[in-house]
Formats: C-alpha cells, sequence, structure tokens
C-alpha cells in the first residue's frame, strides 16, 4: 500500500467554512453564509490574541522615528534627543521585550541594553520627567485603536513607548558620539480573513483543528437550529484549542534561583 509522501495540508478559507458549517449540522448554501462566516473568522482571531501568547505572531521590529517605515538604511530611526515619546507599529497586540542599541552597526561599539519595563503609575511617580541620559524604563502607553478621529481625520491611535531618561543623544547621519535606537519583540495581530474563500489563514498546522472546531461554534451561535449542538462544540473547541496552545510554547530550561532574607 502506497503511502502519501507530503506533509502539506493547509486547506482554504472554503474548505475551513465547510467543516466548520458540516460540523455543526449546517449546509452552506449562499454567499452570505460564506460571508458571515468569514466575519466569525476575524473575531475568532481577535480573540485568540487575548487569549494569550501566539509564537508565530512574534517578530522583531525597530521604532521607526523617520515616519516612512523604512528599517532598512543603517542610519536610520535613531532616537530624537530631547524626545521621549514613540509610537508602535499599528498591527501591535503587545510588547515582550524592548531593548536600546548603541551604535547600530558599529563593529567594536554596538550594545543592546535591555530595558525594564515600568508601570503607569510608576511612569507617573517620576518626579523629572525631563531628565536626559541614556534610557533604562519605558512605560507602554496602550491605546491600538483603528478608525477615524474628529471631522474624518486619521487617528493617532497608535500604542507609545515613553523612556526615561529622556534620550540625550540623536542623529540620522553617522558622525561621533553614541546613537540610540529601539528595538522591541512584539506580538502583532493576525492576518484577516481576506475577502477571497481560495486565500489561506495566517495559522499553523497545528492551530488548524482548533481554527475549525472554534468556527463551527462561532456559527452554531448565530444558527437557532444548532443551538442544541452549543455545548458539544465549545467542548471540543477548548480541548482542541487547549492542546495547541500548550504545544505552542518554547521550550527551554529554567532556572529558580531561591532569594533568602536574613
Amino acid at each position: 500500500m502506497a503511502i502519501s509522501t507530503t506533509a502539506t495540508f493547509n486547506p482554504d478559507i472554503g474548505e475551513i467554512v465547510e467543516e466548520a458549517y458540516e460540523r455543526a449540522g449546517l449546509e452552506m448554501r449562499t454567499g452570505y453564509d460564506l460571508r458571515t462566516a468569514r466575519r466569525s473568522l476575524n473575531y475568532l482571531m481577535l480573540e485568540w490574541q487575548n487569549r494569550g501568547l501566539n509564537l508565530w505572531t512574534v517578530d522583531e521590529r525597530r521604532i521607526d522615528t523617520q515616519g516612512d517605515d523604512s528599517e532598512t538604511a543603517l542610519f536610520e530611526n535613531y532616537l530624537v534627543k530631547g524626545v521621549s515619546s514613540y509610537s508602535l507599529d499599528s498591527d501591535t497586540v503587545g510588547v515582550l521585550d524592548l531593548i536600546l542599541r548603541v551604535n547600530d552597526g558599529a563593529l567594536s561599539t554596538q550594545s543592546d541594553y535591555v530595558l525594564s519595563r515600568i508601570s503607569e503609575s510608576n511612569y507617573t511617580a517620576i518626579p523629572n520627567k525631563l531628565s536626559q541620559g541614556r534610557p533604562l524604563q519605558y512605560y507602554v502607553e496602550r491605546r491600538g485603536i483603528l478608525g477615524t478621529g474628529v471631522s474624518g481625520k486619521p487617528a493617532d491611535r497608535k500604542d507609545k513607548v515613553h523612556l526615561w531618561p529622556v534620550p540625550d543623544s540623536g542623529s540620522t547621519s553617522a558622525s561621533t558620539g553614541n546613537k540610540y535606537k529601539i528595538l522591541y519583540w512584539r506580538v502583532r495581530r493576525i492576518a484577516d480573513s481576506g475577502l477571497s474563500a481560495s486565500e489561506t489563514m495566517e495559522v499553523p498546522a497545528r492551530f488548524l483543528p482548533a481554527l475549525v472546531s472554534g468556527l463551527a461554534y462561532h456559527i452554531a451561535m448565530k444558527r437557532p437550529e444548532a443551538m442544541e449542538k452549543i455545548p458539544l462544540l465549545k467542548q471540543v473547541y477548548e480541548e482542541t484549542f487547549q492542546m495547541a496552545a500548550e504545544e505552542d510554547r518554547e521550550k527551554v530550561p529554567s532556572r529558580f534561583v531561591p532569594r533568602v532574607f536574613s
């Protein structure tokens, strides 16, 4: 008996929706059925971002101080002297780690310093927020609102990082003296379901069972004829998501050091 030599199963959105409808004991008959299922997929992805850390959405970024979203030029995106607040990318869900890089690209003098994260109350309690020096701490102002502001103008509601002390050096060209850049590891938003049923979701294979189970549960909540299956669908969804979430973790050794007080 021949065995398949491929391991590339990655159903498109149309197949995912069909499977979800079948699990809910329903049929997808109209274009609206597909549209409402795609909308539920987007809500499901937002829900997953609130459930915890999704490793496939973690990436490294640097704070863009030039406003052109460029991260390639060596001497771009240096912090500005005397400016303490900087916006994060609009698709940032949360910041995991943030480092201050000194003299980026200089073989002998480049250094990375991990900054300590502080709360809003701790940042508020700093007596002199204008003190300049090499930044040591940061506070993340959670905004993350998309859309428009007053009179239809774009709303500047990105998450912001507030540094302390305020950078005492800044430049956009190669010159003497220390230059600062901010690099951070973040959790970004999961990509939307898009408009075509032939596209695929930005979800790793290990989460596909949870994706289908979650969509079936969301669809059943919209259809009166599937109400009796909601408890079972929810149970299956929670179990499959828990299995995937427990596997989706960093597998590294941990070291615990007791703290002894005299």
